[in-house]
């Protein structure tokens, strides 16, 4: 996926090695969708997107985490990390997410959205998707304890970074059988009722 103008350009060799991580994760994709997730072998991504399979594994170490990877979330954080110090976190977050799915493409929408249902549909990476909440979450629980200068073991956090997370995948999982362009709108949606307290 390409970079969003949002943040600013990392180095020249991050920049090389999200180029190649993209790549790899572009043509698997593909050939999941060609060929299905089962009949389509780490070889066969390797010599796609012109890399050794030795390479491929540099970058993921599974073919279920070619997946699983989400190469928005670094965006994101740096995105979130940008906004002014005393904004609450879920305004906080909002802005950051508007601002970046917001700047993305239909083509870089529609590739998020073949990555989610692979995740959702293949049984064999449900584990894994399961495995890239988590992630998030403790992701998430990490940037808020940096930004509320609390314990990044404090209950609170977790909670507040789990119900974040189930707040976007909730918004998300209808996308993906109606696709749309904007994204930003009904994941900023999730998080105003989140930041209203859910009100019914």
């Amino acid at each position: 996926m390409s970079e969003s103008p949002v943040v600013d350009k990392p180095g020249l060799r991050e920049r090389k090695k999200a180029k190649t991580r993209a790549a790899i994760q572009e043509q698997a994709l593909r050939l999941f969708r060609e060929q299905g997730y089962d009949g389509t072998t780490v070889e066969q991504i390797a010599e796609a997107a012109e890399v050794s399979p030795s390479t491929f594994f540099r970058y993921f170490g599974t073919k279920e985490e070619v997946v699983a990877y989400d190469a928005l979330d670094p965006i994101v954080m740096l995105a979130w990390r940008s906004q002014p110090a005393d904004m609450p976190p879920i305004a906080a977050i909002r802005k950051a997410m508007v601002e970046v799915f917001g700047s993305l493409t239909p083509g870089q929408i529609e590739e998020l959205m073949d990555r989610g249902r692979i995740l959702f549909s293949v049984p064999e990476l449900r584990q894994a998707a399961v495995g890239e909440l988590l992630r998030s979450v403790q992701m998430v629980t990490e940037e808020l304890s940096v930004r509320l200068a609390r314990p990044a073991d404090d209950f609170e956090l977790r909670v507040f970074a789990g119900a974040l997370m189930g707040a976007m995948m909730a918004a998300m999982v209808p996308m993906l059988e109606h696709p749309t362009d904007d994204m930003a709108t009904p994941l900023d949606r999730a998080l105003e009722f989140l930041e209203a307290g859910m009100p019914f």
